[in-house]
C-alpha cells in the first residue's frame, strides 16, 4: 500500500531525528484518546510501548516508563503512587524524561512525582490531578479505550527491506501451563512464580537479547541490545536488588551466565529452553530454573 492510499492525519514536527520528515496516517484500528497537544514522533513511540507493557497488567495497579524503544521501569503495587515510586527508584535518571503509563485513574499524589519532562497516559485523571498537570506544564493523555482491549489494536509489523516487504503478525503468545516447566530440583514459591511471570511479560517488550531482573513486582534492571555481557550488565545495574530476585532472559544462555547469576544471588532464572548443562548448574547452586517453551522477543 502506498502513502497515497492512506488518509493523512497530519505531518509530524520531525521523525526520530530533527532532519527527518514524518507523517501520521490513519490506520484501521486506532485507540480513542484525548490530548490537548499534538503528539510528536517520540511521544507516539514512547506511549505505545509504555501502554503495551501496562496492558499486560490491566487488572491490577501497574505503572510503566518508556522512551522510544526502551522500557525503563515497570512495577505493580497496592496503589498507583507506590507503583510509580518503585519505577522511579528502579531508574531515577531515565524516568525523568520518559512516557509514563498507568493502568487506572491517576490522582494528585501520583502526578506530584512527575517532572516537566514526562508525558503521562492513563484511563482517567482526577480534576485536582489535571489542574496540577496544567499548572506545572506536564503533558497528559487520557486513554479512552479500555486497557483490557488494548492488545486487540496491535497491528502487523511491516518492515520494508531491499529484499522485499516483510509483514509479520504481532506476538500474542502467552505463558501456558503446557509449556511452563520447572526444570530444576529447587521448586519456586508462589511469590517467585508470580514474579517470574511478571518479568517474562516485560521481556516481550525489551528487544535484542533481553535481560530483566525483578523482585516483588519491581524491575531492578532492564538490559537490551547487548549480547556477550548482558547478564553481567544487568547484575551490575541491579546491584543489591539481584539478591533472591528473578532473572528473565530471552536470549542464548551459557553455563557461564548461570555462574554469573549465582554470584549475583539470583534465586530464579526464567528462559525459553532449559538445556541439561544449565539444569545441572542450577541444581548445583540451588537456583530455580523455569522453561517457558518459547522465545518472546529476539528482535
Amino acid at each position: 500500500m502506498s502513502n497515497e492510499e492512506l488518509e493523512l492525519i497530519r505531518e509530524l514536527s520531525s521523525g526520530i531525528n530533527e532532519h527527518q520528515c514524518a507523517k501520521l496516517y490513519k490506520s484501521e484500528n486506532m485507540i480513542e484518546y484525548e490530548a490537548d497537544f499534538e503528539l510528536s514522533y517520540t511521544d507516539i513511540k514512547s506511549l505505545t510501548l509504555a501502554l503495551s507493557v501496562v496492558s499486560e497488567f490491566f487488572d491490577v495497579k501497574a505503572v510503566a516508563s518508556a522512551r522510544n524503544s526502551h522500557v525503563y521501569g515497570v512495577a505493580l503495587a497496592p496503589t498507583l503512587p507506590e507503583a510509580l515510586n518503585k519505577v522511579v527508584d528502579s531508574n531515577p535518571i531515565d524516568v525523568q524524561n520518559s512516557a509514563i503509563a498507568a493502568s487506572e485513574k491517576v490522582d494528585t499524589d501520583f502526578v506530584k512525582m512527575l517532572t516537566s519532562g514526562n508525558i503521562i497516559a492513563a484511563p482517567a485523571f482526577t480534576q485536582n490531578a489535571i489542574e496540577y498537570l496544567k499548572l506545572h506544564e506536564i503533558r497528559f493523555v487520557i486513554i479512552k479505550t479500555p486497557l483490557s482491549e488494548y492488545k486487540k489494536f496491535k497491528a502487523d509489523k511491516v518492515t520494508v527491506t531491499p529484499f522485499g516487504t516483510i509483514v509479520e503478525e504481532p506476538n500474542r503468545k502467552e505463558l501456558s501451563k503446557d509449556t511452563f516447566k520447572v526444570a530444576s530440583q529447587a521448586k519456586p514459591t508462589v511469590e517467585q512464580i508470580e514474579d517470574a511471570v511478571f518479568a517474562w511479560k516485560i521481556v516481550k517488550y525489551v528487544k535484542s537479547n533481553a535481560v530483566v531482573i525483578s523482585k516483588e513486582f519491581k524491575t531492578t534492571a532492564i538490559i537490551q541490545g547487548v549480547h556477550s555481557s548482558a547478564m553481567e550488565m544487568a547484575l551490575d545495574y541491579s546491584c543489591d536488588g539481584s539478591k533472591d530476585a528473578v532473572m528473565a532472559v530471552d536470549g542464548y544462555v551459557t553455563p557461564h551466565d548461570i555462574d554469573v547469576a549465582a554470584q549475583g544471588r539470583i534465586a530464579v532464572v526464567i528462559l525459553p529452553f532449559a538445556t541439561p548443562d544449565l539444569i545441572k548448574l542450577c541444581n548445583k547452586y540451588n537456583i530455580v530454573l523455569i522453561s517457558t517453551g518459547f522465545t518472546n522477543n529476539l528482535d
